[in-house]
């Protein structure tokens, strides 16, 4: 039986703003994909002890894992649907997901043609989506940061060729490890996106100190990922709240890979009660066992995050979105009349 917060959570009209595809595939949709692939496929318990880890190493390792086992549109088709279909359930109305794009070409050596059959498959999920849940959303393409400026950029030029064609291709970003690679070499690839019309997101602070961020800025980033470690530095605090940055906040994410150590000592609450523009997200759900829809609830528990808080949380997620104002206008209307 749920309490009526959860009711309330569940109710309230939501964005969510950092979320990897292939970090959503659930063991069980695993399992399904390596019978399709594996020479002998993986057995749910098999499946389940790929998803745990101690350390953000293991983590990006099993990430490998499962990305591995995505190689057909069908596949990113199943994928992605499941992943709608559980985000409706938790009350999200809008989300902007991150695609792995940089990995499909690692593994794919780099075939130009690789691409447009597995967007079309994400595309037709996506479109489901619109038709039967009510859902909007966009798509993000994630270069890798360690694999090379050249190999952000073959990103990057994809992402500024579809953004032509499909409205759906919002933004950019730059995951993978910052301990191995910053963000100044990629200043010319942000600005070249911006041209094309995309909108320009940035990890930076999960793993590295502010300085991180104040690179992230430096080239141009609207949203940063993650952004931990900004708290460190009250100077940093004070630009992201004049500049009204928002930070994509991933509590649970950051707690499962040891860069912080608890839900409670998690700097969430410290940001938002400075008047940031905070937005909560699952960052791979299915790693880190944790939605969208219990990360509100832990920020309810564990930081004492009222109702009233949760629906300024909500509403943060929508206007940090890459929504059209009319959009935005209407879905925050809608959670300012969401009954506590």
């Amino acid at each position: 039986m749920t309490s009526e917060i959860e009711n309330f959570i569940r109710r309230l009209p939501k964005a969510e703003l950092h979320l990897h595809l292939e970090g959503t595939i659930l063991p069980t949709t695993l399992v399904e994909l390596s019978a399709r692939h594996d020479g002998r496929a993986l057995t749910l318990r098999e499946a389940e002890a790929l998803y745990q880890f101690r350390d953000f190493t293991g983590f990006i390792e099993a990430f490998k894992a499962v990305t591995r086992r995505l190689r057909d549109p069908e596949d990113y088709e199943l994928a992605a649907w499941r992943m709608m279909q559980r985000l409706a359930a938790q009350g999200v109305v809008h989300a902007e997901v991150y695609i792995s794009v940089g990995v499909i070409y690692m593994w794919r050596k780099h075939d130009p043609a690789c691409f447009e059959p597995i967007f079309a498959g994400l595309e037709r999920a996506r479109e489901r989506a619109a038709r039967e849940l009510n859902l909007s959303l966009y798509w993000i393409f994630d270069a890798v940061r360690h694999f090379s400026v050249a190999e952000a950029e073959r990103v990057f030029r994809k992402a500024a060729e579809m953004r032509a064609a499909y409205p759906s291709v919002i933004a950019i970003g730059l995951g993978g490890d910052e301990r191995l690679a910053g963000s100044a070499a990629f200043h010319a690839l942000y600005t070249n996106a911006a041209q094309a019309g995309l909108r320009l997101t940035n990890h930076a602070g999960e793993t590295t100190g502010p300085e991180a961020i104040w690179e992230a800025l430096a080239i141009g980033s609207e949203r940063i990922g993650h952004a931990l470690s900004a708290i460190q530095d009250p100077v940093l605090i004070e630009e992201l709240k004049q500049r009204n940055i928002a930070m994509e906040m991933n509590p649970s994410s950051n707690v499962r890979t040891g860069v912080c150590a608890s839900f409670t000592g998690h700097p969430l609450r410290r940001c938002f009660d400075r008047g940031l523009l905070v937005t909560i997200n699952s960052d791979d759900p299915a790693f880190f066992a944790s939605d969208l829809a219990n990360e509100y609830l832990l920020a309810h528990t564990q930081q004492g995050f009222s109702g009233d808080e949760l629906r300024q949380l909500a509403a943060n997620s929508i206007r940090a979105s890459f929504l059209p104002e009319a959009a935005k206008a209407n879905w925050l209307d809608r959670i300012e009349t969401t009954v506590a």
